[in-house]
């Protein structure tokens, strides 16, 4: 989440008032993450989320997104609800920009994650996977390995400029990848961007999943390896085994992987980490003028990429070997 966008309080008010959600009493940006901009909005009602979708949200995608969030919320996934106005619209336009309201979410993410979190998000994810499997519509997963070599493209003449040799050896890894990438894996609904600040607490249980505009079709255990890289590796850069092995355990409960994917678990992670070092390098190297959010640090997915690397296969991660 962040804010790209103003909008003056006039046009928001106004905006808001299509959904019969009473009137607007104050609102305030989200400056967190790097794509939408998000606002929270209080009414005498509640509090709702509105988003203005900008930079890589294509937006023949947003009915999916929209749908999707429709789809899971039936079957029982804590996640926000579009809101309809009064007049049966969900996807509207603001500010020349596609936009969106949904419900509030209560809880917090967690700033300094244990054991117990992602335990709680193996089981969390797993519910999203098989809540998941019904949903009728597909998209294609557009930061996969085709948008990895558009990304590379993008960020080679400057790369080195970020670490003296980083274009080379992303090419590098970029062809072994692509070599090596399986396609025959159990397919369905991933939410594709699920870091700490897109799953909330209340406690020590997760009270539900949020920002599914990433969201597409693709290898379930990809969703897995992302989660990997984002919930199990310490401040120092050091892989942190017993929060692997909780979100695994506790995915496996509710879903088991099969042997295939547990085999593809090291490409798989190899693979997650180079998409967002890609992502974060372009953002690094192409911050909007204006924008209140600082990108992140491209260079954390390279020490995290180099450590799967020079894994061998899942036993690393906690998993029992496949023979």
């Amino acid at each position: 989440m962040a804010v790209y966008t103003d909008i003056p309080d006039e046009e928001l008010r106004a905006f808001v008032a299509d959904y019969g959600i009473g009137e607007v009493t104050s609102y305030m940006g989200i400056a967190e993450g790097v794509e939408n901009s998000n606002f929270l909005i209080n009414t005498t009602e509640g509090r709702y989320i509105l988003t203005l979708y900008e930079k890589r949200v294509n937006p023949d995608d947003l009915p999916f997104f929209i749908g999707l969030m429709d789809h899971l919320a039936a079957r029982g996934l804590s996640c926000p609800i579009p809101l309809t106005t009064e007049t049966g619209q969900r996807l509207r336009v603001l500010r020349d920009r596609p936009a969106a309201m949904v419900s509030f979410l209560p809880g917090v993410w967690p700033r300094r994650i244990v054991p117990g979190h992602t335990a709680e998000l193996g089981e969390a994810l797993a519910k999203l996977h098989k809540a998941g499997a019904d949903f009728p519509l597909r998209r294609a997963n557009s930061l996969s390995v085709d948008g990895w070599a558009k990304l590379i493209a993008a960020t080679e003449a400057q790369a080195d400029d970020v670490r003296p040799g980083l274009a080379a050896a992303l090419a590098e890894e970029f062809a072994s990848l692509k070599a090596q990438w399986p396609k025959d894996l159990p397919q369905g609904v991933i939410h594709a961007d699920l870091f700490p600040d897109n799953v909330f607490f209340t406690g020590d249980k997760v009270s539900g999943l949020i920002d599914f505009y990433f969201a597409c079709t693709d290898a379930l255990a990809y969703d897995l390896s992302i989660c990997l890289n984002a919930w199990c590796f310490e401040a120092d850069g050091s892989f942190n085994i017993t929060k692997a092995m909780g979100l695994l355990r506790r995915y496996q409960a509710v879903r088991p992987l099969t042997d295939a994917e547990i085999k593809a678990l090291p490409i798989l992670c190899r693979g997650s980490a180079l998409r967002f070092l890609l992502t974060r390098l372009y953002d690094w190297l192409n911050r909007p003028p204006g924008a209140l959010v600082k990108p992140k640090d491209p260079m954390e997915y390279w020490a995290k990429l180099r450590f799967h690397q020079h894994v061998s296969d899942a036993v690393s991660y906690g998993l029992e070997r496949v023979s």
